[in-house]
């Protein structure tokens, strides 16, 4: 046996979305039902094991034999149930990795495993199987009927007086149903065939696999979860809420003052009109409503504060062990391969600026309500501040926080060569301050002379990157931070012509990219290799990965001037036709490197303990005697495809996570 492929259908009463599938195995509850399977792309066969059948030998050996290469679609899922199944059924089958000292023991080695998802992402097409089926128009596509028969017999069901008052349905409560639905996890297994066979002539290269292989590794480690802080703050929480509440009722005499529809009618009738309640609307009423509505406004302020449901969300994925597992999806964003966050959604924390970050997180470990609300006034906002600092290393462990400085403009700047930028990279100074500089003619020096234009800098540096315009500066928030209207388009031609090479190298990759589409060859320009093939645009990288454009076209846009169209997931996530153009390939292919980068040094450190990573920052859990220098130094190694580059990563240690 060579391949394996195979798709499984369980039952938990956890919630998979809310809690994911580390946490839905340890339920009691959990089994597997079906188990769908083929050998070396062989026929099809559906083990039903709720009517007492079992796998063959070959098959369970196969399961924790690493030379048997083992394919599903969402292969995570598959893995992480097979090896709470094999331990709970077959202990003495189960083999795992790593090392004692490591937390990744109750799971099979995903060396061995391929995720046909992971290959779809990788073309440019959608992740489920359905729709992957739709788009390819395979002969086997996924049974519409399967969503129901899912509902039916793999979650709990609510008991009536139909059903017999019964919680969970079973094969015999409607064996039509259940010959369905054998049927349908067959058909699953079909179709992820039919995938890997038309996508058989664009093969992931092997050190894709390699950086999904130690992701899935850094996802069966988790990250240790304090519950002292996340039960406490849980708690404050909604003593909080319901004492805010209380204080608009009292000024608004509202039944229910969190009511956006009465909240704005009750506005309306003291003078102020609106049509949101958003946080920056609100945050922008308060500075000029008179004093008798600030108050109600900044209660409302405080009621929507969102992110204390990252504490929910930690209590609820939290394994058994106490550590939270499954928060990274392997090329989660389709445009750039990068990361995407799950569950807890580490990606999007909220910042902390409180002086005795320390001493706050101590008074929520304690439970102390009334000392937070006398010391910081705000406790919802002191929560969100607090967030961070519920994910701790384990007893004896510390954390070492690295993360790489400016990434994508060090990245921008090399592929276009704008060399007064490197040179500012290669000194290590800071490219706002120089931006701004270079910008204004005058020197411009952090807290020191010409100091107030370093803030137009760094505006600049995060708007203007990737032809962004006045548009793009208003959306970075460059009124809020005191710029007027009439600066921004001025701040736009001053960055611009700071930076010519790099507004030529916009074009150029457009101009590339048009070519290979229009005369369906191959072009190259400033290192990039940009290939038309059976209908798909790649953009091959210096680390030799592919960004996939599906079935591109020279269109026209809305300004009447040709433009790039390709299929992908848009906005509301539905597939359509996407416009895009140079500086927007820009933006692609730096992010994309700068993930590159992010991999290679989380393949240098892979004999670390990686508990998380964030954006361009790696999270690591170590012994008291770990160098944070030594880390920083090999985070910082600059990749042998990309020679030349300046790169600096900076951390610090912690016995909790924080923002430094």
């Amino acid at each position: 046996m060579k391949t394996l492929e195979i798709d499984i259908e369980t039952y938990s009463d956890v919630d998979l979305g809310k809690c994911g599938v580390y946490r839905y195995c340890e339920s009691p509850q959990f089994e597997i039902m079906l188990f769908g399977y083929s050998v070396d792309d062989g026929p099809v066969q559906v083990i039903d094991l709720c009517a007492g059948e079992s796998l063959p030998e070959d098959v369970l050996s196969a399961l924790s034999d690493d030379s048997v290469t083992k394919w599903a679609h969402n292969a995570a899922f598959e893995r992480v149930c097979l090896s709470h199944w094999l331990r709970q059924h077959y202990p003495e089958r189960f083999v795992s990795y790593s090392i004692p000292e490591d937390t990744v023991g109750n799971y099979l080695d995903p060396a061995s495993w391929r995720c046909s998802m992971v290959w779809s992402a990788y073309m440019g097409l959608p992740l489920s199987l359905k729709d992957v089926g739709a788009i390819l128009k395979l002969d086997e596509q996924k049974l519409a009927e399967g969503k129901d028969l899912v509902r039916y017999f793999c979650t709990p069901c609510r008991p009536t007086i139909a059903n017999g008052g019964r919680t969970r349905n079973r094969p015999e409560d409607d064996r039509v149903k259940w010959e369905l639905f054998k049927k349908y996890n067959a058909r699953d297994v079909e179709v992820e065939q039919a995938i890997r066979s038309r996508l058989q002539k664009y093969p992931v290269p092997d050190f894709v696999w390699d950086e999904y292989h130690l992701s899935e590794e850094i996802n069966d480690r988790g990250i240790a979860i304090d519950s002292l802080v996340v039960d406490h703050a849980i708690e404050m929480d909604e003593r909080s809420r319901t004492e805010l509440m209380d204080a608009m009722r009292e000024l608004t005499n509202l039944d229910n003052p969190n009511s956006a529809a009465q909240l704005k009618e009750w506005l309306g009738k003291c003078g102020v009109e609106t049509d949101t309640l958003g946080k920056k609307t609100v945050a922008a009423m308060i500075r000029e409503a008179p004093p008798e509505l600030q108050k109600v406004l900044t209660l409302r302020l405080q009621l929507s504060k969102s992110s204390v449901k990252k504490y929910t969300a930690m209590r609820d994925c939290a394994c058994a062990d106490g550590r939270a597992r499954g928060m990274f999806f392997f090329y989660g964003a389709a445009r750039s391969g990068r990361w995407a966050g799950r569950l807890i959604q580490l990606q999007n924390l909220p910042q902390n600026h409180l002086p005795d970050l320390e001493n706050a997180r101590e008074l929520l470990r304690r439970g102390d309500y009334d000392a937070i609300r006398m010391l910081y006034n705000d406790v919802p906002d002191t929560l969100s501040q607090l967030v961070r600092t519920a994910f701790i290393p384990s007893t004896g462990r510390k954390f070492i926080v690295s993360d790489f400085s400016a990434i994508e403009a060090r990245v921008l700047s090399f592929l276009a060569g704008e060399q007064w930028r490197l040179d500012v990279f290669a000194s290590n100074g800071d490219i706002y301050c120089a931006s701004a500089s270079q910008m204004f003619g005058v020197p411009v020096e952090k807290h020191g002379v010409n100091g107030h234009l370093r803030q137009k800098g760094k505006v600049a540096e995060l708007a203007l990157g990737y032809g962004g315009g006045v548009g793009a500066l208003r959306a970075m928030g460059a009124l809020d931070m005191g710029l007027t209207e009439e600066e921004l388009q001025p701040l736009v031609d001053a960055w611009r012509a700071s930076n010519p090479h790099i507004v030529a190298f916009w074009w150029a990759v457009d101009r590339a990219a048009k070519t290979a589409i229009r005369m369906r060859t191959e072009t190259e320009t400033h290192g990039l290799r940009f290939i038309y093939k059976s209908g798909m645009l790649f953009i091959e990288l210096p680390s030799g990965r592919r960004l996939s454009y599906v079935k591109p076209r020279i269109g026209t846009n809305k300004f009447g001037g040709e433009s790039i169209t390709y299929e992908g997931a848009g906005n509301m996530k539905r597939w359509c036709r996407i416009e895009s153009y140079g500086p927007k390939l820009v933006e692609n292919i730096t992010q994309a490197i700068s993930r590159d980068i992010l991999a290679y040094a989380m393949r240098t450190l892979s004999h670390c303990f990686i508990v998380a990573h964030v954006h361009d920052e790696l999270i690591i859990e170590c012994s008291s005697g770990v160098s944070l220098d030594a880390i920083c130094e090999q985070m910082g190694r600059t990749p042998p495809w990309l020679p030349g580059i300046k790169l600096r990563a900076d951390g610090y240690e912690t016995m909790f996570y924080k923002k430094d």
